[in-house]
């Protein structure tokens, strides 16, 4: 295990696969999309296993594939199995906006991914559309179905919490819980790329989850999310609270960006770049980069984040 200059110990490493997406976010993407990166700027799939084995050689022992849309990947599943079969590799996780999810399901338990992150961020079909752009709710409920049937269970649904926008939602999907065993986690909003310059009260407090749902009944901490459940619930509610609780003293985490740069900190403007290394040369500058995170982000600071890219390029 390899520990950072503030005693902290990295174990988990996100890994994006691609900075593509097929929505649009209306907090993450302008609505004509993103650039499309040069083929030959992305890490190709052998690159990204290397990049992960070095991570692990340092001590990560859980991989969690990011994007983008990860599933929008070509060779995704096969990615997924060669991460897998990378010794030390514990637990291999996947996070994804469930669209693409239906027929990929079973292919990615059988590769290896022993836990599925679902993003929706509303119940609403015709909300769902406004603030996709692209997307159609029926879709993910399809992905879910899908995932269930595959063997994943505790599947964690992530709801980004707005302000105005879809707050007026929160009881609905606490209420998803009490039938199905998943995590309704709810997160804050980060100032981050297009969304950096909105009104102040979009950016709510997850706190304002526990005020509209009183009942909730705390049970504990899963990583970053402070748990709670619904006497009687199947599920849990999780909070994620990144701007109004700062949980970087625990931080246990480092990126590597679709095209091979290893962020130690995802709102630091720090990358290191890793194409074109291997061996302990790839190593040696992972470690490195372990070495220069920082003691915590400044997102209360005025203008947001530091990074110098948005989240759809560095990895959700």
């Amino acid at each position: 295990m390899m520990e950072d200059t503030f005693g902290r110990t990295i174990t988990y490493l996100r890994l994006s696969v691609t900075d593509l997406c097929n929505y649009r976010c209306c907090y993450c993407m302008a609505p004509e999309g993103v650039e499309k990166t040069a083929h030959g700027a992305v890490c190709s799939l052998e690159e990204l296993r290397d990049m992960t084995a070095a991570a692990v050689a340092c001590g990560v022992r859980k991989v969690r594939i990011t994007g983008g849309e990860p599933l929008v990947r070509r060779g995704i599943v096969e990615l997924c199995r060669m991460v897998k079969e990378i010794p030390g590799v514990k637990e291999l996780c996947l996070t994804t906006n469930g669209s693409l999810l239906g027929p990929l399901a079973l292919p990615l338990r059988e590769a290896g991914v022993d836990r599925l992150n679902i993003s929706v961020d509303t119940l609403r079909p015709d909300r769902f559309r406004t603030i996709t752009r692209l997307g159609e709710l029926s879709q993910v409920w399809e992905g879910i179905q899908a995932a269930e049937a595959a063997g994943f269970s505790q599947l964690k649904l992530n709801c980004v919490l707005m302000g105005g926008v879809n707050d007026d939602e929160i009881k609905d999907f606490v209420n998803l819980t009490k039938t199905h065993p998943w995590q309704v986690r709810f997160i804050e909003l980060m100032p981050m790329g297009v969304c950096a310059g909105w009104d102040r009260r979009t950016f709510l407090p997850v706190e304002t989850v526990r005020e509209r749902c009183s009942e909730l009944e705390p049970v504990g901490t899963e990583g970053v999310a402070s748990c709670y459940r619904l006497p009687g619930a199947a599920g849990t509610v999780g909070l994620i609270a990144p701007m109004s609780h700062v949980f970087c003293g625990d931080c246990s985490r480092i990126r590597i960006t679709a095209d091979g740069k290893l962020k130690p900190c995802l709102h630091s403007g720090e990358e290191i770049p890793l194409r074109g290394l291997t061996g302990a040369d790839l190593v040696q500058a992972v470690r490195q980069g372990i070495a220069r995170k920082p003691e915590r982000h400044h997102l209360e600071r005025r203008g947001g984040s530091e990074a110098r890219r948005s989240m759809n390029e560095i990895g959700g």
